[in-house]
Parts: structure tokens; C-alpha cells; sequence
């Protein structure tokens, strides 16, 4: 039976020949992933259920990144009850401030997760795991207890969506503007529970840090998973972060796909997604003057080093202007060192942005940058729901690092190549 990339993966770590779209299956987890938020709710659960192990500490990863560092008394309550857990059931892979990232940047970084891997994580981000040919995908915490316990999941079986990607990008375009332009082409519902399966000639064009972009935002048009294939990039991003072997599956020739969509990056402009869905996308040569009043760089989609590079080369000798407050947030501490050996703090504490340690921060309205009543943000991260960084009647536009940090030189929503 021919088969996708993803059912390939679900197949072998289901212990079958092969699988088919709709079929409910059990498998093998090579990852367990929460955070500080998700997780409590897990131990509770583990706990009150009388379970007194996991089924391997060494494959849980416990992430202290959305209030850290801790914003009030019930985050610190969180994080020590985490902190607790972890040391108490011996989990290896336990992240705190100091040594923790972001964990969708954090995990991939830290060689937890390779080709061929099946991964479940209490954040709806986990999907970002994709960019390394891996199946990932977000789950409740109640998954997650349970994968703790048995390092096993339930899974129907996803169809997929075909996406062929080809051409290059043209300058001051992005892996950002793939995942926007392709939300804006099929709605926030367009993929719902389906795999995001991409191919083509132009994936070679795109960078990692690309691809983790764009896997993390499948979540966004309500795809189970995002997949990419694996190339010499991905191989070369894996090298030396594990001593285990990457497993590599290619979806067969003859897979079945509800639809296929090209992506030509020939002819990709600068995209934002206006408030307050991601699918409300409008490339920037469309946009009429639309002021702001805050800027944030980082998150889990667009918090690396290239995401860093970008905006830096946008603010490199100029000034935030007044009245915008640009927020910088590094995804790990190696992308935050890589800042300061790198000459990137320098610029955009120059060009009067502030730089925060590693933290999920204004991306859910947790901290770092919560918006007043009325207030409007272009920013990097992945969402722009009603209330998402803060008041009810603020407004979140999200744009890639180029765009970002253009915007905060401007005050409103505009295109680096206004500024050359």
C-alpha cells in the first residue's frame, strides 16, 4: 500500500506494514515534551493515579519557557512543582533558567530529536519537530501523562496535503512568508487534521531555520503535522548533536494526497497576517499606513540565529523610532551567546531595542511585552488571536524579522526595502 511520509513513520513505530488515513493506531514514542505550563497539569494526573514511574527518563523533556523567568507567585509554583517531578523521577532532559531555550528551537538544538523520530508534546507547537523529517505533533496533558507512563500514543491515521515548493526566495522573503502565504491560500482550517507533506525542487533553497519555521506554523491552518524530507541540510544540522542514528523515510511515489499546492518562491513578497486570524494575510506592497506601537523578535518560529542575523542587518545604524518599544528575544541560550560573539546585541541595544533572555514571554501574553487596551504589534511569533499578547482591543500583525524590524524603525508596518 503506498503511503506518505507520515504514515511511513506511524507505520513503523506502530509495528505495521503499513497504515491508511482514518485507521486508529497505537504507537512507540521516541519524546515526551511539556512545559512549564502543560506539565503540572500531567504530574497531577500521573500522580493521582497512583503511577510511580515513567516509562524512560531519558526520553522526556521538560521545558521551563512560557513564564520564566518566573513572572508571579503561580508560575514559581508551576516550575517548582516541575522541578520537583524531575528530580524526584530522575528525568535527564530537564531545562531551567539558565540552561533552557525555548523549547521548540531548545529540543531540535540539543540533538532530542532526529529523522525518523515519533514525538508528542503538551504545546501545540510541537509540530515544529516536522522540519527534521520527525512525526511531532501537539497533544493535551492528559497525552501527555500518559505518554510519560507508557511511552505510547493513540493516533488516527492523518491524509495529506502535497505542498511542492519551488524557485528561490527573492530579498526580504523568508520561510515566514511561506507558511503565511500558504495559511492566507487555504484558511486557518484548510489542513485540519491532515499532514502538511512538503516536496520540491525549492526546499533546497531554504534554509533549517526556514523549515522550523514553517513546520511550526502547520498548527496554524489546523494540520496535524508538517513534514519535510531530508536532505544534506538536514543531515548536517543533526551531525554531532546525537550519537543516534537518523531514520529516513520518503513518502512513495504513488501516495495518495487530498490536494496538491504549489509554492513558486520566485514570486513570494513580503506577507502579514492582519488581526485576528494568521489565515488574514496581506503582502506589504497591499498595506495602506498602519502605526504601531510595539515590535517583538523571537518565539519558537522566528527566534534563532538567522531570525537574529535578519533583523539586526535591518537595524544595523539606524533607530527604533520613537514611541515603538522593539522587544528581541534569543530562542536559546546558544542563540543568545551567538548574539553577543556576533556583534547583534550591540545593534539593537544601540538602535534602542532591548534584548530578554530566552523566554515565551509577550508570544501568549504571559510577559515582556503585554499590550494595552487599543495598542498594536507587528511580531515574529505565531499567533494573533483576540487577547493573544495581551488587552482584548490590541492587535497583533505577524510578519517575519525583516518586516519586524523595518516596522520598528518606521513605527508602522512596512518592508526593509523602504529603507534601502
Amino acid at each position: 500500500m503506498a503511503m506518505t511520509m507520515t504514515q511511513k513513520i506511524l507505520a513503523a513505530h506502530a509495528g505495521l506494514d503499513s497504515v491508511s488515513a482514518g485507521q486508529l493506531i497505537e504507537v512507540n514514542l521516541d519524546l515526551v515534551m511539556g512545559n512549564d505550563v502543560t506539565s503540572p497539569v500531567a504530574i497531577h494526573e500521573m500522580e493521582s493515579k497512583g503511577f510511580e514511574n515513567v516509562f524512560d527518563n531519558n526520553r522526556i523533556a521538560l521545558v521551563m519557557d512560557h513564564f520564566t523567568p518566573n513572572k508571579d507567585i503561580k508560575s514559581a509554583e508551576n516550575c517548582k512543582q516541575v522541578r520537583t517531578f524531575a528530580k524526584e523521577y530522575g528525568i535527564k532532559n530537564f531545562f531551567d533558567v539558565g540552561k533552557m531555550g525555548i523549547e521548540h528551537a531548545l529540543l531540535p538544538e540539543k540533538g532530542l530529536v532526529i529523522s525518523g523520530d515519533t514525538v508528542i508534546g503538551a504545546d501545540s507547537h510541537t509540530c515544529t519537530y516536522g522540519a527534521l523529517g520527525a512525526f511531532s505533533t501537539g497533544v493535551g496533558s492528559t497525552d501527555m501523562a500518559a505518554g510519560m507512563i507508557s511511552g505510547k500514543a493513540w493516533f488516527k491515521v492523518p491524509s495529506a496535503l502535497k505542498i511542492v515548493i519551488t524557485g528561490n526566495f527573492q530579498k526580504y522573503v523568508s520561510g515566514k512568508d511561506v507558511i503565511l502565504h500558504l495559511i492566507g491560500k487555504i484558511g486557518v482550517d484548510g489542513a485540519r487534521y491532515r499532514s502538511l507533506e512538503f516536496t520540491g525542487d525549492g526546499i533546497q533553497n531554504l534554509s533549517m531555520d526556514d523549515r522550523f519555521c514553517i513546520a511550526n506554523m502547520a498548527i496554524e491552518c489546523g494540520a496535524k503535522n508538517g513534514i519535510f524530507p531530508v536532505d544534506e541540510k538536514t543531515l548536517a544540522y543533526m551531525a554531532g548533536r546525537t550519537d543516534r542514528k537518523p531514520v529516513i523515510f520518503e513518502a512513495d511515489a504513488d501516495a495518495e494526497y487530498d490536494e496538491v499546492i504549489e509554492i513558486n518562491l520566485d514570486e513570494l513578497k513580503p506577507t502579514v497576517s492582519f488581526p485576528h486570524l494568521p489565515e488574514n494575510t496581506h503582502t506589504v506592497d497591499e498595506i495602506d499606513e498602519i502605526k504601531i506601537d510595539q515590535v517583538v523578535i523571537g518565539s519558537c518560529t522566528n527566534g534563532r540565529i538567522e531570525d537574529m542575523r535578519a533583523a539586526a542587518s535591518v537595524l544595523k545604524g539606524r533607530t527604533v523610532a520613537d514611541g515603538v518599544r522593539c522587544i528581541v528575544i534569543p530562542a536559546t541560550q546558544t542563540v543568545y551567546m551567538q548574539c553577543i560573539e556576533e556583534g547583534l546585541t550591540k545593534i539593537f541595544v544601540e538602535a534602542g531595542a532591548i534584548v530578554s533572555t530566552p523566554t515565551c514571554g509577550p508570544c501568549l501574553g504571559g510577559h515582556m511585552g503585554i499590550l494595552a487596551a487599543g495598542e498594536r504589534a507587528v511580531s515574529t511569533t505565531n499567533r494573533n488571536f483576540v487577547g493573544r499578547m495581551g488587552h482584548p482591543t490590541s492587535e497583533v500583525y505577524l510578519a517575519s524579522p525583516y518586516v519586524a524590524a523595518a516596522s520598528a524603525v518606521t513605527g508602522k508596518i512596512s518592508c526593509p526595502c523602504e529603507l534601502d
